[in-house]
């Protein structure tokens, strides 16, 4: 079994980290407050039995790469995202890589809400499985916090606003939504720089060389926050700060819940016990976002921590989720984005 190491990271006052590369200092992001009655209208559009029975169920499958659950994910992605009258732009990012059980293919999913628009906050997952033998019970590996739940999460919150997207788009904004569904993240073998992260390395690779929308050097330069999801979807999360140039973003998470939970809008939620915790700091995970931390891109690394106790077991399975953990965590995310969008 592989384990994620920690990122290489300088430590900064207060126990933050900071990247060893410049953040980004043209961000568009301007928050704009969301009024109750708007977080209440927003979060009413969430359907847990659509996220439930039209995104996470189906993905409960064996996703490594090269297999035919893996296709079958992407295709329900990309195929759900055209249907949506907000009018994605997607396309795949296909590519054959050298692994530990030889050459296999690859694809990671990539929808932009306007390609026009010179800035983008982009929301990233994994849509690959582990590979693992089955197990005793002949059971596969399946992964539904390990990264199942965050491709829902993500697909059910732009499902909900996909009417206020549909508008920010036709209004041209210059800052829009992009989604990453990258592929490859898992190890085949133990985890090193060259068996991990397969989609992330050749995705931020080949934006880095491709030149930027409205003047950006290239199209890493213009991604203003690139938020990470993993490991969600177990009850009590713990999901802390890693880095200091997104400190900021990180309180507004742990200020909407504390909000949400305020207006009665969080499930069976203890606020003396949130999910963001601004006050303890463990160290950072390698993940997908390095690549592009490493090319300067300012990362919110959205994963629990310690680990889900199901992690790289057979038991990650539906089962051993908490239905109003991924409720509440979903409807934060609608709040986070409306308001990072000024939806």
């Amino acid at each position: 079994m592989c384990t994620r190491r920690a990122a290489r990271v300088y430590r900064s006052p207060g126990g933050q980290t900071s990247s060893v590369w410049s953040p980004k200092l043209r961000s568009l992001i301007r928050p704009k407050p969301l009024s109750s009655s708007r977080v209440r209208e927003l979060v009413g559009a969430i359907s847990l039995e659509r996220m439930w029975s039209s995104f996470l169920r189906p993905m409960l499958i064996e996703r490594s790469p090269g297999g035919h659950g893996n296709l079958q994910v992407r295709e329900l992605i990309s195929g759900h995202l055209l249907s949506l009258t907000a009018r994605w732009t997607v396309e795949f990012d296909l590519f054959d890589a050298l692994t530990p059980r030889g050459t296999l293919p690859f694809g990671s999913v990539i929808a932009t809400l306007d390609p026009k628009s010179p800035r983008r906050l982009v929301f990233a997952c994994h849509l690959d499985s582990k590979w693992f033998p089955l197990d005793g019970k002949g059971r596969p590996f399946i992964g539904a916090t390990d990264s199942a739940v965050p491709c829902s999460l993500i697909l059910e919150a732009v499902t909900a606003l996909d009417a206020r997207l549909r508008q920010l788009k036709d209004k041209g904004s210059p800052l829009t939504l992009q989604l990453f569904f990258l592929d490859g993240e898992e190890a085949f073998g133990d985890w090193t720089e060259t068996d991990s992260l397969y989609g992330a390395r050749h995705l931020a690779e080949r934006l880095h060389a491709e030149p930027g929308p409205g003047g950006a050097a290239n199209k890493l330069d213009a991604i203003d926050l690139f938020v990470l999801l993993d490991l969600l979807g177990a009850p009590e999360p713990l999901i802390l700060s890693h880095f200091s140039e997104t400190r900021g973003h990180f309180m507004r998470l742990f200020s909407l819940e504390k909000r949400l939970h305020g207006l009665g809008l969080l499930d069976a939620h203890r606020l003396d016990n949130p999910y963001f915790r601004p006050d303890l700091y463990f160290g950072p995970v390698e993940d997908d976002h390095v690549p592009f931390l490493r090319r300067g891109v300012p990362v919110l690394h959205v994963i629990s921590t310690p680990f889900p106790a199901v992690w790289h077991t057979h038991d990650d399975t539906e089962e051993n989720l908490h239905r109003p953990t991924v409720t509440n965590l979903c409807r934060i995310f609608v709040a986070f984005l409306a308001e990072t969008l000024a939806l």
